[in-house]
This record gives structure tokens, C-alpha cells and sequence, in this order.
């Protein structure tokens, strides 16, 4: 070293002195120029993370294993972080902030679903909070260590000010990855601005049971579509590739819940998934997979549920065999919120927190959310032996790794000015109209739509006409348009529009509310009798139903309910539909919905129903220009539309012996998954193979010609599925495989490409070995899943 210092002198000359910076240019180990390694940034990650955990005190250790969300309090002098009372409450640090972007965070897991002007931050209050917890986390604990700070993120940041787009279910109904990696790209930007590097998404769970209310949180049924979406979605978050530390304006994802929470027991959100290994591996599993073979997804969550009687917090086969040995993920799990407690106080297989601990911890849990209630047990835990102290550097090494792959060790702050450039600014309202618009579907149109823009009255009518239905994890935009407010911006003075109530469909739009009240039959009726004169002088009318974010919606208690045995239209919407029917004018119908919608009396009486989803905040002006043919609607269904829950559960890639029929009743769906029509015409042509016969690891290329037949512009999704003649055990009637969305002007005509490999044609054998059988294989491509033609290719 001296001999270093004095060639170094003889360069800079003899009167030189010797800076930090200088040394780190030369090249001079951390530890040799006074600093630890661990906060030397070009240092090996494993390096750092080694170098610091040796210098950890067990309580600092187990503080990192915990976060702050009821227990901000402890650290806050009215709004605002008191130094003072952190370092009197957690002398230790502590390891992560749960969501400051809300002001206090609530009991349980109450509020996490949703946010409002009153309980949350705004930016400036955000980053300023942010930046002082880690101002005294950095300064004022004994190692410096920075806080992990998370949010949620479904489908916009969830924190005011924060551009929302359209729910997951929308979006995935696009069948469109860039789409997607651009939205996540935005929710990135506005996230990390404010210092928050961690969000709680996506979810990845395949979703078949419409009464379950979380089923907008979802990518649909299909396990291929959900692992293409939930690949787009974390490249958006992270970036592409698999590189150890986060890039600039990026976050880190999470992908959940695992798993098997889309298909719970009656629909009850949190009940038992009643699923065998071999369906997790055929269907549950391949999404969460596909993320984690192809990203460098960085953090995995559980689900609350239990399979084959063990829940998923303490399923030590589902994360650590599975998860992190057959998959190979390196990354950090952290618990839902509340689910370790719940092991002991909802499935009962722990006997008290201390248990419920242990068990989480063993089954490789890192990070508990929101607060850390069982984990603060852990240090008496060690000291009294019952939890081994290599568990707990297990975790914090995971932990710890974590935090320096985000880079807060070097920057932990928000920037007030950034997040004001890139929150909702003009290019994320536009991305935000961009996606609202690639989301329609259009279920039904006998010639109705497109609208005219000049004519007679326009009736715009219904409860969701007048309001910009967002839908749940959703928080208030800097701005947010109505179809009501949509069509009058785009008609003009075109043509009149007239607009009433119709019905309330619940009493109360608080999404935070416990319980639910359906709205007065009574008043309601009253409401439909006026929207009948109303509609009585207009030359069409375009009737706006469907749900709330209290009508579905996520059942995190029991007293705070969001599941559903009916899944047809609740309230009086199907009276105010039938009296408007009545007046013999063309009913348009516009969805706005959180869950499919198994409407058989609309579907069957509506000139044309246009599915809208919850279409985020520019979704007023989409579905305008949808229904007035600005926009041609190009999605698809990403879920089945069954008649009603007696069909339950039902999704298109059944087995061979389902679905055989009723009595009384049609077993076919009201509408099949990937379906959604045009105002064009497409001709979608059968697949052709560049060899009819494959080896078992070889490839084959398949293509597809789209052409538009029709008088205009638009786009359509080709859908590419195999279906087996025969394998060793029992195979789905269809499975997708491939999907590629084009938009083509009339006349034109489109190749698109498939590559078919082992992936695409492995399964599950009988010895429950993944495998490619020999045997015949039906190729074949559609608009939808219905609507298929084929041909076949030989795996010999």
C-alpha cells in the first residue's frame, strides 16, 4: 500500500493529497481506504452482502425482516417523520416502508385495495417523507443501511397524482406485450421519482371463477396468455435481461400470488384451492414459471390460500422445491399482508405468532408485510433456540442483496422534481388513451355501431355514464373522463345528447366501505321512469351498466365482503334495461365492469354491447371513439363469459369429458374466450408448417396469413392453439400457444410467423415427468377460440 501512495504521489506530485475519490480511481480496495466494502459500488454484490452481514447485531439483523405500516405511527409526529421517535422506537433500523404514499396505514389489510384525496400523500408530501426516513436511516443508524420502500401498482402507481391506466384485465384483453411493457415502463418512471424502487405486481394467477372478485386483478385463464402478459409486465417494471442491479427509473417487481388463488373454493377469496399437483403444473404453475425462467423478476409472494391442506406462507415444497430448486429463483418472497399471522389466526396449522414465524421463515418467507407482527418475535426466538440463527442470515442475505441490486445504498432518495416531469404528464395521458383504446372488445354489433356523429338525440344513459370507474388498487388521477364527458367532447354540437341517472346501483361509491348497500328498488324505479322520457325523443341510446368497485372487488375480511354467487347484473339494471328495450329504439350497450359479463338478458336484447372493462382514466374518450368509430375496436375476450355461475367453473382449455351439457339450459358460454369482433372484415387463412413432421426437440415454423377484407382500417389478433389426437394422459380440447396482434388497412394482407418447439409440446406424463410425446398434433389458428382452422403436424 505505501508503495502505491508513494507511485501515486509521484504522479500527482509530491504535495498531493490523497482523496477518497482519488483512491477509488486508482483502484483501491474499500477496505483499505478507511470505508467498509459494503459501501463501495464496485464491489461483487455477494462481496457487499457478506461484508455488511458480518458486522450485524442479530436485532439488526431481524429489523430488516420487518416493514412499518399501522406503525409509521411510531415514527411520525402528526404527518410528518419525527427522527426523534425513530430512533426511540427502532434503534435497530428497520428493513422496509409499506406504502407512504397513504398518510397512516390502516388495521389489517383494510385500505390496501384502494386510495383517496383524504387518506393519501401528494407527491411532494411522498418524496419528502421518503427522503427523511432515509435521511435518518442512512445518517442516524449505526450501519447506515437505507429503507426498502414498496407500493402497489396493478395498473397505474397507486398514490395521487399517479396516471392510472386500464385495469389488468383490460389491458391483457389488448393481446398485446409491448402495450404493456410501455404502461409498466410509465408506472416505473412515477414510482421510482418519488423513491419508491419495489412494487407489489403483477399477478399472475389464471382466473377461473367470475364470482371471485379479485378476477380484474388478473391477465384471464389462460396460462399462456397470463405468462406473456406477466413477462411484458415485469420487462416494463425491471427492463429486459437478467442483470444484477436495477436500471435507472425502474423498479422492482413482484409476481403473485402463488398460487392457485384464481380458482378458490365456492369463489370465496383466501378459501382452500381444491387443486391436484398435476393441475398446478399443467396450468397454475406455467405463468410463474415462464416469468422466472425469462426474467430477472426479483421478489415472489405467496398467496393466502392452502393446497393439499397446507397454506401457502408456510409451503416449504411450493418455495423453496419448487420456486427456488426446480426454477431457480434467487430473489427475494415476501408475505402478503397479514398472511404469516393468518397461518395461526385463519388456518390454524400455527399455534400463536411465534409459530407462525417459525413456520413462515423455515418455508422461506424473507420479508413479512405490512408491519412485521410475527417477525418481531424472531430475536427472542434465536435466543432461546428455537429458531436457528442461519435462518435468519438466510433471509437478510437475500434482503440485504436486494437493496444493493436497487442501488439505494448509493441513491435511496426521491426526486420532488423528476416526479413532477414524469407523473401524468401529456406522453402518459396519451399511453393511457393509447391503452384504453387497444382494449376494447366488441362482443355484439348487428349494424348498429359505429355511431354517427350528426343525427338525432344521443341518449347517453345508466350508472356508470357519468362517472370514471377506475376499479380496485386504484388511487385519484390528476385526471379522470366520463363516457358522458367523452361523447359530448367528440359529438359536439353534432348531434344532441341527453343524459339521466337510470339506476344507482349501491348507495355509496366509497371504495373503502365495509359493508354494501345496494340502492333503493324504490328510488331506482323512480329513476328508470325518468330515464324513459328521457331516452323516449332520442334516436339511440347508449346505455352505460355494470359494477362498482364495491360490487366487486377484493374480500379481505369478513366484514369486507367483494365475492358473488350471481354474476348477472345487480340492482335494477336489468329492469332499466328492459323498459328501455321497450321504447323499440337501438339500445348500445357500453360495460364498464370489473368482472365478465354474464348478462344473458343483454346480450341477447342489445343492438351491440362494446366491453370496456374499468378503461382507467382516459377511458371516457376511448369508449366515445369506440362507439362512434374514431376507434375500431381490436381486443379480445382473455376469459370465458359463462351464461350463469351454475356453469362454474368453466374456461375454454377443458378436458375432452367436460362440458357434456344441462337440462334446461345451454352449456355452451355467452361468449368464448379470445373473442371480439371489428368494424372490418378479416379472413384468417389456416397455418401452413415449414415441415409436416418434427423430432420430439425439434422445431417447427408455422405461418399465418391475416388478411382485411373489409372497407376499413383495423386490427385483429391471430390466435395460434394445438390441440393433441392422443397423449398418456388426458390433454385439453385447445391449448394457445401463440397470438399476434396487426393492424391492417383494407386490402392488406399479413404473414405472421410462429416458432413451435419442445416448450410448446411438452406435458406431464403419468410418472409426472415433463416430456414431449410422440404422436399428432392439430395446428390450428382463429380470431378466436371458436373459430379455428388447422392442419397437422406429426411428432415422431
Amino acid at each position: 500500500m505505501a508503495n502505491r501512495r508513494a507511485a501515486l504521489r509521484s504522479i500527482l506530485g509530491a504535495g498531493a493529497a490523497l482523496s477518497l475519490p482519488m483512491l477509488a480511481r486508482a483502484g483501491v480496495p474499500a477496505e483499505q481506504r478507511g470505508r467498509p466494502l459494503y459501501r463501495d459500488p464496485r464491489a461483487p454484490v455477494p462481496n457487499r452482502v457478506r461484508d455488511l452481514i458480518g458486522r450485524m447485531t442479530l436485532e439488526e439483523k431481524v429489523m430488516q425482516m420487518i416493514a412499518l405500516w399501522q406503525t409509521k405511527r411510531e415514527i411520525m409526529s402528526g404527518m410528518d417523520f419525527d427522527p426523534a421517535k425513530a430512533s426511540a422506537a427502532y434503534p435497530d433500523g428497520f428493513g422496509q416502508l409499506t406504502r407512504p404514499s397513504d398518510k397512516v396505514g390502516v388495521a389489517g389489510v383494510a385500505g390496501a385495495a384502494g386510495a383517496t384525496v383524504n387518506n393519501g400523500r401528494t407527491p411532494a408530501q411522498t418524496v419528502a417523507f421518503i427522503n427523511a426516513v432515509q435521511d435518518w436511516a442512512v445518517k442516524r443508524t449505526r450501519l447506515g443501511i437505507p429503507v426498502l420502500v414498496h407500493e402497489e401498482s396493478l395498473h397505474g402507481y397507486m398514490a395521487n397524482d399517479a396516471t392510472m391506466f386500464p385495469q389488468a384485465i383490460a389491458m391483457a384483453g389488448s393481446f398485446e406485450r409491448d402495450l404493456m411493457r410501455r404502461v409498466q415502463g410509465q408506472i416505473a418512471r412515477e414510482a421510482r421519482a418519488r423513491g419508491v424502487p419495489f412494487v407489489l405486481s403483477p399477478v399472475v394467477d389464471i382466473v377461473r371463477d367470475p364470482r371471485w372478485g379479485r378476477i380484474e386483478e388478473t391477465f384471464g385463464e389462460d396460462p399462456f396468455l397470463v405468462g406473456e402478459m406477466g413477462v411484458a409486465a415485469v420487462e416494463g417494471l425491471q427492463g429486459t435481461g437478467k442483470g444484477p442491479m436495477l436500471p435507472p427509473g425502474k423498479v422492482f417487481a413482484t409476481l403473485k400470488h402463488m398460487t392457485g388463488h384464481g380458482q378458490p373454493e365456492a369463489g370465496n377469496n383466501v378459501a382452500p384451492a381444491q387443486i391436484s399437483e398435476r393441475e398446478l403444473r399443467e396450468n397454475f404453475f406455467p405463468p410463474f414459471r415462464e416469468v422466472v425462467e425469462r426474467t430477472g423478476i426479483a421478489s415472489v409472494m405467496p398467496s393466502y390460500n392452502e393446497i393439499d391442506g397446507v397454506p401457502s406462507h408456510g409451503n416449504r415444497w411450493l418455495l423453496e422445491t419448487v420456486l427456488r430448486g426446480e426454477w431457480g429463483f434467487d430473489g427475494v418472497i415476501v408475505s402478503d399482508y397479514g398472511a404469516v399471522a393468518e397461518l395461526a389466526s385463519l388456518h390454524h396449522v400455527a399455534t400463536d405468532k411465534e409459530d407462525a414465524a417459525r413456520q413462515a421463515l423455515a418455508a422461506g418467507v424473507d420479508w413479512e408485510l405490512p408491519d412485521g407482527e410475527c417477525y418481531r418475535t424472531l430475536v427472542a426466538q434465536v435466543r432461546s433456540g428455537k429458531v436457528s440463527q442461519a435462518l435468519i442470515d438466510r433471509a437478510v442475505e437475500r434482503i440485504l442483496a436486494f437493496k444493493f441490486r436497487a442501488g439505494l445504498f448509493e441513491n435511496p432518495y426521491g426526486d420532488l422534481r423528476t416526479a413532477l416531469r414524469v407523473t401524468g404528464n401529456a406522453e402518459a395521458r396519451a399511453l393511457a388513451l393509447e391503452a384504453a383504446r387497444k382494449s376494447l372488445c366488441l362482443l355484439k354489433n348487428d349494424g348498429t355501431l359505429p355511431l354517427a356523429t350528426t343525427g338525432g338525440a344521443v341518449a347517453v344513459i345508466g350508472p356508470n355514464a357519468a362517472i370514471a370507474r377506475l376499479g380496485g388498487y386504484s388511487s385519484v388521477p390528476q385526471q379522470a373522463v366520463s363516457l358522458l364527458e367523452g361523447v359530448r367532447a367528440l359529438v359536439g354540437r353534432g348531434r344532441p345528447i341527453v343524459h339521466a341517472q337510470g339506476v344507482r346501483i349501491v348507495q355509496s361509491d366509497d371504495r373503502s366501505a365495509d359493508e354494501v348497500l345496494l340502492a333503493d328498488p324504490a328510488e331506482n324505479r323512480a329513476l328508470i321512469a325518468e330515464a324513459v322520457e328521457v331516452a323516449r325523443g332520442a334516436e339511440v341510446i347508449v346505455l352505460a351498466i355494470g359494477d362498482t368497485e364495491q360490487t366487486s372487488r377484493e374480500a379481505y375480511a369478513r366484514n369486507h365482503l367483494g365475492d358473488r354467487t350471481d354474476l348477472d347484473l345487480v340492482g335494477e339494471q336489468n329492469e332499466l334495461f328492459a323498459a328501455l328495450k321497450a321504447l323499440g329504439k337501438p339500445i348500445v350497450v357500453a360495460a364498464i365492469n370489473g368482472r365478465p359479463p354474464s348478462w344473458p338478458q343483454v346480450a341477447e336484447g342489445a343492438n351491440a354491447i362494446l366491453e370496456c372493462w374499468y378503461v382507467g382514466q382516459e377511458g371516457g374518450t376511448a369508449i366515445a371513439e369506440g362507439l362512434f368509430g374514431r376507434v375500431n375496436p381490436g381486443a379480445k375476450l382473455p376469459v370465458t363469459v359463462v351464461r350463469n355461475a351454475g356453469q362454474v367453473p368453466f374456461y375454454y382449455n377443458h378436458k375432452p369429458t367436460a362440458r357434456r351439457g344441462y337440462l334446461f339450459d345451454d352449456a355452451a358460454p355467452l361468449f368464448p374466450f379470445g373473442h371480439g369482433l371489428s368494424y372490418t372484415r378479416f379472413e384468417i387463412a389456416a397455418p401452413t408448417l415449414s415441415a409436416p413432421r418434427i423430432a420430439p426437440d425439434g422445431e417447427v415454423r408455422v405461418e399465418v396469413e391475416v388478411a382485411n377484407v373489409g372497407d376499413r382500417a383495423g386490427d385483429e389478433v391471430v390466435q395460434l392453439y394445438i390441440r393433441r389426437r392422443s397423449a398418456s394422459v388426458t390433454q385439453p380440447v385447445l391449448e394457445l400457444k401463440g397470438f399476434e396482434r396487426v393492424t391492417l388497412a383494407p386490402g392488406e394482407r399479413r404473414r405472421v410467423a410462429f416458432t413451435l418447439g419442445p416448450k410448446t409440446f411438452r406435458l406431464w406424463n403419468r410418472e409426472l415427468q415433463e416430456v414431449v410425446e410422440k404422436g399428432e398434433v392439430e395446428i390450428l389458428a382463429g380470431p378466436s377460440s371458436s373459430v379455428l382452422k388447422g392442419t397437422v403436424l406429426t411428432i415422431s
